[in-house]
């Protein structure tokens, strides 16, 4: 099904090879990722590259805190096109009216700065943005994890927001030129297999052993021709759970179709592989050998196919129930799968879900709604819900019948919205089984409250077999094994609806009209420059392999807080280590003393082991509070993963390795140290991390950072790394953060 090539090799005459007449260096030049990023590169430098986009995008989570931190940064106009849209809290039912309160002031930006304004229900962010504003050879940076348009030739990024910030006012995307790997797809898809199956093949190919982290993902091969465009997107709007950076892929005839559909055939470009092509690794995937996947709890690399599955459910649900105590560190926690056996071993679901950027796709809901055509979900305790991804979707479905099938057979329709996907929207019972097209199945989401006892299983799987389960009573069926004619009815776009709805203000800027503020809109706090010497208590220590965005910051009704850092910022590891929040509370308060002048009383056996080895006066050395991760910042792009730790006055995290580069992006860009340790741990929650120095190693571009361990009865030598930053990156963090530092530069 999949086969992973390490090391180099070339893609020539239609095929992989591992040795060409062509170099290496000029053979990877001949990709299409480094045709479209020297295209937007604005350095000069191949290497480096600073890199600035034709369009951004942000939605109802996000779009606040960027205009907040743009406007108090200096913004005066959106320098390019800035979709907001509003697809992920319009069904919060939490907050009083600050869902809605957020969604006028983001109307009201787009009227003042020149932007394009989506409002709620009429489409999820990625189908907006597919629909509207791709091109070929284009790029694209979002505030949303799941920026993905490589299918339809434009390179997407997602990113916190602070990267958007840089953008708004000018600024560069700054990283290292990627490396490339090429998935080679051949063959064609069996009846029954979706994209989602052919995603989280990828997935759990690639996910663990991180062969893809922060690399780009180059689609070539014979076999992309048999997948349908809308196949294409579901495939690549997955790819972020691989952890790579981007995703292109080559185009053809059914590209320009899409296009030409969207009447934007101008935005249409033949993209494919010039001569031989060097790439760093390859992942080669035979479509015809893909069977209906499911990704069990608690992460979409959790995969096997459903068959397995069914033939081995007791031992592989007993084996996910024992990693999930594991993982959530609770012993007496049941998810109650294996209870879901039925006594003839069949798996018994309480609920499907398809959605989002990922589910919602036009073909997927026309092929589930082949699948259960004159058939019922029944009426037990199964329930399925279908959210077409754009109001121009859901129209089409109507007009063709799809939505009349689909309801006919119990399925409930609902409006364009990503809720699904992160647990405000179809939350499932106290030990329900969820099997969702969606995108991610993360611990702590889909309304699971472990502290609280509260815990709901997510599996992904495609809509095909959702389809199929709920054609069966909600019993575990993969498409495959089961007897369809697909209609594979054509799609025509209607953009009446945007045309009708939309706000479209790019380049219209209105300086003169008033943003509307409700009253949970915050601005961010003071947060102050690095000190020279720096002391840390560690607040938080966690052990788990890889640490969620979620699990930093909680997803679901949490985020209905959004617009205030100070409010949401009380949500933060709430699920984790529910201890935290106070923790960084009180050694805020202790900077606060500082900084009047005042030794805090607690901290006088700390200074006197400072004192012992020649420390500087107390009331030089800045506080904060750090945690320890062996590898956070998995999933979100959510920035408030990293602000909210810095607005209760966190001053770094310490990692053996950060799970994406935004979050580690984040981190930066609020001011945060993102430290790494490749000693032992040598220190636990409530010990100190004493780095005498600290503002003058990082000014002099240091990568090692030399301190101590403190405790009452002593110090210990520690040494922290950090990876390279980029100039603006390390000025912003002397700064205190991206806001500190653009407002120096004014």
């Amino acid at each position: 099904m999949t086969e992973i090539m390490q090391g180099g090799v070339f893609y020539e005459n239609g095929k992989l090879v591992r040795q060409s007449t062509v170099s290496a260096e000029e053979a990877r030049k001949n990709t299409m990722a480094y045709r479209i990023l020297q295209a937007h590169n604005t350095s000069g430098k191949e290497d480096k590259c600073k890199i600035k986009f034709d369009a951004m995008a942000s939605h109802d989570i996000t779009y606040v805190g960027i205009i907040q931190t743009a406007r108090a940064s200096g913004l005066r106009e959106f320098p390019l096109p800035y979709v907001l849209t509003n697809c992920h809290n319009s069904l919060c039912a939490v907050g009083g009216t600050i869902n809605e309160d957020d969604h006028v002031f983001g109307l009201s930006a787009a009227q003042k700065y020149g932007g394009i304004y989506v409002p709620a229900h009429q489409a999820v962010i990625h189908s907006f943005m597919r629909e509207t504003m791709t091109g070929c050879g284009r790029m694209i940076l979002g505030s949303d994890s799941h920026t993905r348009y490589g299918a339809l030739g434009t390179m997407a990024i997602g990113e916190g927001g602070p990267e958007l910030v840089k953008q708004l006012l000018g600024r560069t995307y700054d990283i290292d030129l990627p490396e490339v790997v090429a998935v080679y797809l051949t063959g064609k898809p069996n009846a029954g297999v979706g994209p989602q199956d052919v995603a989280l093949a990828l997935i759990g190919a690639t996910f663990a052993s991180g062969f893809v982290k922060n690399k780009v993902l180059e689609f070539i091969g014979d076999g992309i021709s048999s997948l349908p465009i809308e196949y294409r997107n579901g495939i690549d709007v997955m790819t972020t759970e691989t952890t790579c950076l981007s995703s292109i892929w080559q185009t053809d005839e059914a590209t320009k179709a899409y296009y030409q559909n969207h009447g934007r055939e101008e935005d249409y470009a033949p993209l494919s592989v010039q001569g031989t092509a060097y790439y760093d690794g390859a992942v080669v995937i035979d479509l015809s050998k893909v069977k209906p996947m499911i990704a069990l709890p608690f992460h979409p690399s959790n995969v096997y196919t459903i068959k397995e599955l069914n033939e081995n459910a007791a031992d592989i649900l007993r084996e996910v129930e024992k990693k999930a105590a594991e993982q959530l560190d609770n012993k007496e926690l049941r998810l109650g799968l294996v209870d879901k056996l039925t006594k003839d071993g069949k798996i018994q679901v309480e609920q499907g879900v398809i959605a989002g950027c990922a589910g919602g796709i036009y073909d997927n809901l026309v092929a589930a709604a082949d699948i259960l055509r004159g058939k019922s979900i029944g009426n037990g305790a199964f329930a399925l819900s279908v959210y077409p991804a754009s109001a121009p979707v859901a129209l089409e479905l109507m007009r063709n019948g799809t939505t009349a099938d689909l309801m006919a057979a119990g399925a409930t329709m609902r409006t364009a919205f990503c809720g699904p996907c992160f647990g405000a929207g179809d939350v499932p019972a106290n030990g329900g089984l969820s099997i969702r097209h969606s995108t991610r199945n993360f611990p702590n989401r889909e309304g699971s409250k472990p502290a609280n006892g509260q815990i709901a299983s997510v599996a992904l799987m495609d809509a095909r077999s959702i389809a199929a389960t709920a054609a069966n009573g909600g019993v575990l069926t993969p498409a495959d094994e089961i007897e369809v004619t697909y209609t594979n009815k054509p799609y025509h776009f209607d953009d009446e609806i945007y045309a009708n709805r939309v706000y479209y203000g790019y380049g219209k800027a209105q300086p003169e009209a008033a943003l509307h503020f409700g009253p949970n809109i915050a601005d961010w706090p003071e947060m102050i420059p690095l000190a020279d010497n720096l002391l840390m208590k560690v607040v938080a220590e966690i052990h788990d392999p890889v640490t969620t965005t979620d699990e930093l910051i909680p997803s679901g009704e949490t985020s209905s807080y959004r617009s205030n850092p100070m409010k949401l910022a009380e949500f933060t590891l709430s699920r984790k280590v529910p201890a935290y929040v106070e923790r960084a509370k009180d050694v805020y308060e202790w900077e606060k003393a500082r900084r009047a002048g005042q030794t805090p009383d607690e901290l006088k056996e700390i200074y006197a082991q400072i004192q012992a080895m020649g420390g500087d006066d107390p009331l030089s050395i800045q506080i904060g509070s750090v945690i320890y991760a062996n590898k956070p910042g998995d999933g979100s792009a959510r920035e408030q993963a990293a602000s909210c730790q810095r607005v209760l006055g966190g001053s770094a995290n310490v990692a053996k390795e950060y799970a994406t580069k935004r979050y580690r992006s984040n981190l930066i860009n609020w001011g945060m140290l993102p430290f790494l340790l490749q000693d032992e741990l040598s220190f636990a929650d409530g010990d100190y991390l004493y780095l005498p120095g600290v503002r003058e190693a990082l000014a002099n571009k240091s990568s090692t950072f030399k301190g101590y361990v403190v405790k009452a009865d002593g110090c210990t030598p520690i040494t922290l790394k950090m990876d390279e930053l980029t100039d603006d990156e390390r000025e912003i963090v002397l700064a205190g953060c991206l806001i500190n530092y653009y407002r120096s530069n004014q």
